[in-house]
């Protein structure tokens, strides 16, 4: 192995001899490359081969030829560089290719590989790359794309790009991204063509040897993909996804057409297919001739008959298929064009309007999904609408009985209503719903207990969801439980919180951690009570957090009353409950505070 790696470190001596010579690196910089490389080249020339070693090979030979392209960039020297820096990218690509060969199924290092020969412009490797990749890699359509890609838009050839496709299809006859990608090459192919053409036709030349066809011109081959894909990809989405590929393309008018229509036809039981057909009345713009709105009240007009327009297609829509996901485009439609800012009074009044409208009908329907119906409260609440906010928020509470999102929205509206009847709400959720489900009606009944009634309601209500929330749940409800007490009764109220709950488990870190800040905060803070609170704390995680620990230590040393004597025992008794990455941390923090302390 000595012999190889010293025929190798000899095999690169000239180029090495030429930096130097050329005033690139400095002698001693030379010789900390030739020792670098050796160790490096020990590495990969073992017989137990590890992909790590191959790896650190390639990053260091990259940053070495990084270095020489930035130092010859300063002095505007370019002499030698085929020598030099060819046989390095040579040499890099040797070190990749044995690594792609060992480990074959590590995509990571192929498009590494890959990566590496598009920046130093190995073109011709890089085909072999693709190809190699590929026959082990058949499998994932992605990196069928990434070649096709590159022939086409890097060697510029339209063939080779065509027959990776046919080929990825052969693996992936039912892949729409494959189909998406095949059907914008040849659009992109044709474009192409198009221009060269119309050049050499505006500088009167004929060139032999170059195939215009109609059918190429025209977008015939994009037109054959797309008749074959629907066929076999009977998807809406998938429909709509080529017609906004084709609408990039102007000359591709005809087939744009061809494409919308036969969305109509073979679609028409789809919500998305009516939500492009309505939407696409945006964008239809003002026939040749028809004069062009010049003012803004003009055009505010026409935006008007646009969205018009668009509801006309969504009434038909929702009457040809009554659907909730029908529906909900529609409505999603007037919450957004709602959403639109304008100064307009009119045109606001008028989306807001629509946008009710659609909302009622649904509702009147019974096809309005959850989701809708809390949309529909908040733009009421946020209008003021609180009567039919309100009528809103029974009717869907009746509809989704087990639902935590629309009582809560039933609660809000009672809070902004000033309804005395809030209390019999929450009895009447909570009867409703199952008891994990309910955390988040507790905290806000215990949030407007608080803010409305005595702090004797509101503890009350604590005391009855911490019987009652069980499990993960009860973390965060012991949180805000401590965080009330300390609110509402200061220190000694939390201190007694903290007590009837501290055997109550599970619990947080941060439950332990407010108590030691509440107590910090106090004037006359005793570090008995710190204690007692670290203890408990590293009861419960002394064993995963190594913060905890070193928090203490430095309590102890850092409060008046602490005793530095004791920070040893505390060491010694995290570094026996601590295990793994937590023990290591600990290590190094403590390492870290001693030497700050220094």
């Amino acid at each position: 192995m000595a012999e190889i790696i010293q025929e190798r470190i000899e095999d690169r001596l000239p180029e090495l001899e030429q930096l130097e010579r050329i005033g690139l690196f400095s002698h001693a910089e030379i010789k900390a490359i030739i020792k670098k490389v050796s160790d490096l080249e020990y590495k990969i020339q073992r017989r137990a081969l590890v992909k790590e070693d191959f790896i650190n090979y390639v990053q260091y030979e990259i940053n070495l030829l990084e270095l020489i392209r930035r130092r010859r960039s300063r002095i505007g020297y370019s002499f030698k560089k085929d020598e030099i820096e060819n046989s390095m990218v040579q040499r890099v690509q040797g070190v990749f290719k044995r690594a792609s060969s060992k480990w074959k199924d590590d995509v990571q290092l192929w498009l590494s590989y890959i990566v590496f020969c598009k920046k130093w412009g190995a073109k011709v490797q890089l085909s072999k790359v693709f190809s190699a990749m590929l026959a082990i890699h058949s499998n994932k359509p992605a990196l069928w794309i990434m070649a096709a890609k590159w022939e086409m838009e890097d060697r510029l050839s339209s063939e080779s790009a065509r027959q990776l496709f046919l080929r990825a299809l052969r693996f992936h006859p039912e892949c729409p991204k494959l189909y998406q990608e095949y059907f914008r090459m040849e659009l992109m192919h044709a474009e192409k063509m198009r221009k060269e053409k119309q050049e050499f036709d505006q500088a009167k030349m004929e060139v032999e040897n170059l195939d215009y066809t109609e059918e190429i011109l025209t977008g015939e081959l994009a037109r054959i993909i797309y008749k074959n894909s629907v066929r076999i990809i009977k998807s809406a989405e998938f429909h709509v996804s080529l017609l906004s590929i084709a609408q990039l393309f102007d000359f591709a008018k005809d087939l744009q057409k061809e494409i919308y229509d036969d969305l109509q036809t073979l679609h028409t039981d789809d919500p998305l297919t009516w939500d492009y057909v309505a939407r696409r009345e945006l964008n239809v713009e003002s026939q040749p001739g028809e004069e062009q709105p010049a003012t803004k009240q003009a055009r505010t007009v026409e935006m008007d008959q646009k969205e018009e327009r668009c509801c006309a297609v969504y009434d038909e829509a929702v009457n040809t298929l009554p659907t909730e996901a029908m529906w909900k485009c529609y409505i999603t439609f007037c919450l957004e064009r709602f959403a639109k800012k304008t100064s307009n009074k009119s045109l606001r009044e008028k989306r807001l309007e629509r946008t009710m409208i659609a909302f009622r009908r649904a509702h009147e329907l019974k096809l309005l999904p959850e989701l809708q119906y809390k949309q529909w409260i908040d733009l009421l609440l946020h209008h003021k609408f609180l009567k039919e906010a309100l009528e809103v928020a029974v009717a869907g509470t009746e509809l989704f009985r087990d639902s935590v999102t629309m009582w809560q929205m039933k609660l809000q509206v009672l809070t902004e209503s000033k309804s005395p009847d809030i209390a019999m709400l929450f009895e009447e959720a909570f009867g409703n719903l199952k008891p994990q489900a309910c955390l988040p009606l507790w905290i806000s009944w215990a949030e407007w207990s608080e803010n409305t009634r005595s702090p004797e309601d509101a503890e009350a209500v604590f005391k009855k969801a911490s019987l009652v929330v069980t499990g993960a749940d009860s973390v965060t409800l012991k949180e805000k439980y401590l965080d009330w007490a300390y609110r509402s009764g200061g220190y000694k109220k939390a201190r007694a919180v903290f007590k009837s709950l501290q055997e109550s488990r599970p619990f947080s870190v941060e439950f332990f951690r407010k108590m030691i800040q509440f107590e910090k905060e106090q004037e006359s803070c005793k570090m008995m009570n710190l204690r007692e609170f670290y203890e408990r704390a590293l009861r419960e995680f002394g064993s995963v957090d190594s913060d905890l620990w070193m928090d203490y230590i430095k309590e102890e040393l850092n409060h008046p009353l602490g005793r530095p004597e004791n920070c040893g025992q505390i060491y010694w008794r995290a570094m026996k409950m601590l295990q793994g990455e937590s023990a290591e941390a600990f290590v190094a923090k403590h390492a870290m505070h001693q030497a700050g302390q220094l």
